[in-house]
């Protein structure tokens, strides 16, 4: 099989609008249509790839959402847009650079959700 890439994650979430509006106002993903399953959820594009909410109304939090499942959302300037989500008034966590030299850093969306930024090493 050959691979080019992933094309989309999906995820659970308590309230597909609201989590929508913070992927769509504070990440600069885009709305993109969705087919009607009968579920409440939002098709969003984020570069070439996509992210899938999935409105679950029994949707939990990980008991330990700081080790919990994450997808990565791959920045050009890890600080920049750390800087912009801060004044944005969402927490997110140092920058990190790993073995690589590739620096990370993480915030939960309002459904508890662990995204990671990732600035790869160009």
């Amino acid at each position: 099989m050959e691979h080019a890439g992933v094309h989309h994650v999906s995820i659970n979430v308590h309230d597909a609008e609201q989590t929508m509006r913070f992927y769509v106002d504070a990440l600069g993903l885009e709305v993109l249509p969705r087919p009607d399953f009968g579920v409440p959820g939002y098709w969003l594009r984020c570069g070439g790839q996509e992210v899938h909410l999935i409105e679950m109304a029994d949707h939990k939090v990980p008991d330990r959402p700081q080790f919990g499942p994450h997808f990565a959302l791959r920045v050009r300037d890890i600080d920049a847009a750390r800087d912009e989500l801060k004044s944005k008034g969402i927490e997110v966590s140092e920058a990190m650079e790993l073995p690589t030299g590739a620096r990370q850093c993480f915030l939960h969306d309002p459904a508890g959700n662990m995204v990671e930024l990732n600035q790869p090493v160009d």
